[in-house]
């Protein structure tokens, strides 16, 4: 097969994708920087696998719609008509016949010459009813969300009973479109107007983002840039890629320089290092993950970022400071629902089951971090889910088994509200007359 055919490499990490358990980002991005893709092709096979496993429930009811159900197609079959069905009714830029060639001609050069009869057959066919099917995916998305949007049908009641029937599809709707690219300044190494006079030489074009959690110029979207890796003031550490949902936690924790802080779920380091720009780099923050490669990537995001002030330490053995912590932070590990169109293949792997599990992760870590806090201290809470059981429901837990701790302050991010990635931080401040009570009548 050849390595430099942006379809040919797409169907191999959709393959991959079935067998590996690993995520399809990960796939796809060890795919693509050994392919030597020109930009226009390497954006053709992003799109083609994002898109697949976006869509894959309803591009599967198609697939369905012409084929036995009697006769179970194997995967990589199944992943060329996904393939060719996608480009056909999701990529107006592929003309319709091309796409059919395309597909028809990869499965001859996979060794698939009986069954490329059926693919052009199935595809073939789809494109005498284009305009009919077209309606059909449209009133799909009113009258079957689930299919018509590709999310798994018990998430989709849950969200309905949560949010409503609009925002429910507007979050949909979300999931489905490709994210946006946006940046940080670090202002240990430079400033916004420096920043944006290097991006214009760069051939970068942006605009500013403001939120009431970020100012007016500490967020930017990129909106077109050459390739990332190749930016000097991106390897400089002039700016970091974040959405600006994920600064509002640190924001909360409100750090001041100087102080001793806790960073408990901290890879890859994006929190722990604007953190270490609001205390201007003066003070001690502690940056802790399960994860050792992980956690590499903290002290490789920290040395380029210019960020002097963090020691990052693996959870096994935590060698805390004598000394409790002025200010903790808890991005905790979560079902990841407000971030779904960055993680695609996400839909796929939730179950109810699956977020109850971690929900007595999140509940320990708070007790965790509630030991190691000085009296009198601040702790937030955050997480990228939309699900009121890893948010709010687990604050109140805690709360009701810490009477010496309340809740300041709360906020959920909604991506069909804000315009970002779903977040939810929680302010929780500790009362020292509390914790005394507490401790005389133990």
């Amino acid at each position: 097969m050849n390595s430099k055919n942006p379809r040919q490499i797409a169907a191999r990490v959709l393959s991959q994708r079935l067998t590996s358990g690993e995520f399809t980002e990960n796939l796809l991005e060890t795919a693509l920087a050994t392919a030597g893709l020109a930009p226009a092709d390497r954006g053709l096979c992003h799109e083609l696998v994002c898109g697949v496993v976006r869509w894959q429930a309803t591009l599967d009811r198609l697939i369905a719609r012409k084929t036995d159900p009697a006769r179970e197609l194997r995967p990589a079959l199944r992943n060329l008509l996904r393939l060719g069905l996608y480009q056909i009714f999701w990529l107006d830029r592929i003309p319709p016949h091309a796409a059919v060639h395309e597909t028809v001609e990869q499965a001859k050069q996979a060794g698939y010459h009986t069954q490329a009869g059926l693919i052009n057959a199935i595809l073939r066919a789809y494109l005498r009813e284009t305009d009919e099917i077209r309606k059909i995916l449209a009133d799909m998305k009113i009258s079957q969300p689930a299919l018509g949007w590709s999310h798994p049908g018990w998430l989709v009641e849950k969200w309905r009973r949560q949010f409503g029937e609009d925002p429910t599809r507007q979050l949909l709707e979300w999931n489905n479109t490709p994210p946006k690219t946006f940046a940080r300044v670090n202002t240990l190494k430079t400033d916004a107007d420096q920043l944006c006079e290097r991006w214009r030489a760069e051939k970068v074009e942006f605009e500013a983002v403001p939120h009431d959690w970020t100012g007016a110029h500490l967020a930017f979207e990129l909106k077109a840039y050459p390739p990332l890796p190749s930016l000097p003031s991106l390897r400089d550490g002039w700016f970091y890629l974040q959405d600006p949902s994920t600064l509002l936690a640190p924001t909360q924790l409100g750090a001041q320089p100087g102080e001793l802080i806790w960073d408990q779920c901290a890879a890859p380091g994006g929190k722990t290092a604007f953190l270490a720009q609001l205390m201007n780099n003066a003070g001690k923050i502690v940056a802790s993950d399960v994860d050792p490669v992980r956690l590499r990537l903290v002290k490789d995001n920290c040395a380029r970022l210019g960020v002097t002030c963090v020691e990052t330490v693996q959870n096994i053995d935590l060698p805390m400071p004598a000394a409790r912590f002025d200010r903790i932070l808890i991005d905790a590990p979560c079902s990841n629902t407000g971030v779904m169109r960055r993680r695609v293949d996400l839909r796929w792997r939730l179950s109810l089951e699956e977020i109850a599990r971690l929900q007595k992760i999140q509940l320990g870590l708070l007790q965790q971090a509630a030991a190691k806090l000085k009296p009198g201290g601040v702790l937030v809470y955050s997480t990228c889910s939309l699900e009121p059981e890893e948010n709010s429901a687990t604050v109140r837990q805690f709360l009701a088994t810490r009477t010496d701790f309340t809740l300041a302050t709360e906020r959920q991010l909604l991506p069909f509200a804000e315009g970002v990635d779903g977040a939810y931080v929680a302010r929780l401040k500790h009362d020292a007359r509390g914790s005394v009570a507490l401790e005389a009548g133990s």
